[in-house]
Formats: C-alpha cells, structure tokens, sequence
C-alpha cells in the first residue's frame, strides 16, 4: 500500500534569496527570479526578444534621458517575497546605490514575451497590477505588436490596449514622448 505524504511549499524572502547568491547556491549569472516566495527560472533569450529589448532600450534611454532612468533586466522589488527582473523598467530620476528600485519609483514596465506570452499576461501581470505598477507593456514578439495595460486595480488593468505599425505609442508618464512599433520591431 503507497502512503501519500502532504507537500508544502518552501517560501522564500528576499533576504532569504540574496543569502543563497552570498553562498554560491545561485549564481550571478542564473536566470532566476524570486515570484511570491518561489525561484523561478526564466527562459533563455531568443534573438527576437534580445533585438527588441535593445531597440527600446535605446529608445527609451535617448528620449527619456531628461525625464527618468530606463534599467534593462534589473531587479524591482514589489514585496519581501518578489523581486522580477522585467526587461525593462522606466524609473523614477533618483540615486540607486543605496537602494534597489521599488514598485513606486516605477513609471513603466515592460516585458518582450516570446516564448513567456502567457506567463507575462497572467502571473506578471497580476503581480505588476496589485503592486500598482501604473503602466505595463508587453511586447509580443510573435505577433509584433505591444499590449498597453494602464490604471491598475486589484490583480488587473481597467484600461488595455494593443498597439501595431502603423500605431504611435505615448508612455502614460510622458505624453509628449512617442514610439513607434516600426522603431521597437525593426
């Protein structure tokens, strides 16, 4: 006769997760993210997804030079159990030396999803939404179109948009800055 046994779940803090990169169990250069108390393994970088990335991030750091930073696969800690690397994150002007970015000094996120489309749209998406994260892009890659979800409440977005050539994208935090979809997938 098998015995089933009762699984839990192991959570994790930050503090918890920074002292498993101290100790060599994580490497620097692992691909993991702490979501709500689990390490998860992020997928590899597909040549789409890097060539996108970088086309908004150079997007972004020359027209947004004067106005915020913009941080490529950098941490932001939404609580003491979750800290995603977003591919990009447009942030608040301040110093970060001494303190890592927070969901309130995040004017935009964005993930480019090739082969994460539906983790993006669901987990992320409801973890950026409950931390009030105002505006939340995710650039398809497949489909070479930008979904625009704005004005956060409980786990969604009550305003959500989604863009493709020939369309001009404003970033909520600065309406006069434009993109265009032609420029972030060419």
């Amino acid at each position: 006769m098998a015995v089933e046994a009762a699984t839990t779940r192991r959570r994790f803090t930050r503090a918890e997760y920074y002292r498993m990169v101290e100790v060599g169990i994580l490497g620097e250069d692992d691909r993991v993210e702490l979501i709500k108390g689990e390490i998860v393994q992020m997928p590899p970088i597909g040549s789409r997804h890097f060539a996108f990335v970088i086309n908004l991030n150079r997007l972004l750091a020359v027209r947004l030079a004067n106005y915020a930073l913009v941080s490529v696969q950098s941490p932001v800690i939404l609580t003491d159990d979750t800290e995603p690397q977003p591919d990009l994150a447009v942030l608040r002007p301040r110093s970060y030396k001494e303190r890592k970015a927070y969901a309130d000094d995040v004017l935009l996120l964005i993930e480019a999803a090739d082969t994460s489309l539906a983790y993006d749209r669901t987990t992320k998406l409801r973890l950026y939404a409950r931390a009030g994260i105002p505006e939340y892009w995710i650039v398809d890659c497949a489909s070479e179109s930008v979904e625009i979800y704005r004005d956060p409440s409980g786990e969604s977005y009550r305003d959500v948009t989604r863009a493709s050539a020939p369309a001009t994208l404003r970033l909520q935090a600065f309406p006069d800055v434009e993109l265009s979809p032609a420029e972030i997938f060419a």
